[in-house]
């Protein structure tokens, strides 16, 4: 019996141990994580792969800092900001969605980073070869084409331009397919659930599953521009501006050239 009791107490003291060990731990990452300055970027969709590659880099250099990413389409990161959604910066596909911010005062300072070219893209598998110009895809091959929501994505809202320029937008819509960002639309050509779809250069050329079909013209010379803004409601001023400057330094522009970007 006396035996038993000594066990008993020694397992006792084993657990209490541990307990004490675990609290330690624990409470020492709730006080590192507590030391950590936490910066939220809303950003579109199509610059996520750059973005993620950044995102290790930086933080590896600036151990303080915590990144934290909300993708989506620029005009939906738009609004949640314009409806009180926290975020310290916005990096935008489009001058739209930013220019709406600037004029509301949510954003006081902003630049042109990035450029784009928008690009209709088929299935790798498809016979489908390079079109001459897009009023091809009024012919009967392309019987799905998927854009993003021209509302809220610049790149359906620069795809309907150049379908209007074109004088194909009306005659089409009973083909069209619209997505909620140019992620899901290149999702979309990948699986072969549509015969073709607008996305960014930057987007094929992430994908082996789709090809280049055609490389799209805006009207009036207009070129894709992605601009970055620091948000004048964040909280971490000095951390935004840093990480603002570094999005525009060598470093981080090699890593965008790199995903097939190009500098304004």
């Amino acid at each position: 019996m006396g035996k038993s009791m000594k066990l008993t107490g020694a397992a006792l003291a084993a657990a209490l141990l541990l307990t004490a060990a675990v609290r330690m731990l624990t409470s020492g990452g709730e006080a590192e994580a507590a030391r950590k300055t936490e910066l939220l970027v809303s950003a579109a969709a199509s610059l996520q792969g750059s973005l993620e590659k950044i995102e290790s880099r930086y933080e590896k250099l600036h151990p303080d800092i915590d990144l934290v990413f909300n993708y989506g389409a620029s005009g939906t990161l738009q609004k949640q900001i314009e409806q009180g959604a926290p975020a310290d910066l916005f990096f935008s596909a489009g001058d739209k969605q930013m220019e709406a911010l600037v004029k509301g005062g949510l954003v006081e300072t902003r630049t042109d980073v990035l450029k784009n070219q928008l690009v209709v893209v088929v299935p790798a598998h498809s016979g489908t070869g390079s079109l001459n110009t897009i009023r091809q895809l009024e012919e009967e091959g392309f019987k799905r084409i998927a854009i993003g929501q021209p509302e809220s994505v610049p790149a359906g809202q620069y795809a309907r331009q150049s379908l209007e320029s074109k004088g194909i937008w009306k005659p089409i819509q009973n083909k069209l397919i619209f997505a909620k960002d140019v992620r899901q639309v290149l999702s979309y050509v990948e699986t072969g659930s549509v015969d073709a779809g607008f996305v960014y250069k930057t987007d094929a050329a992430g994908s082996s599953k789709v090809k280049i079909a055609l490389a799209v013209s805006l009207p009036d010379r207009q070129s894709i521009r992605y601009p970055l803004g620091i948000v004048k409601g964040t909280r971490h001023a000095e951390e935004a501006k840093a990480f603002y400057a570094y999005l525009q330094s060598k470093p981080a522009r090699d890593v965008f050239v790199s995903f097939g970007f190009q500098l304004p």
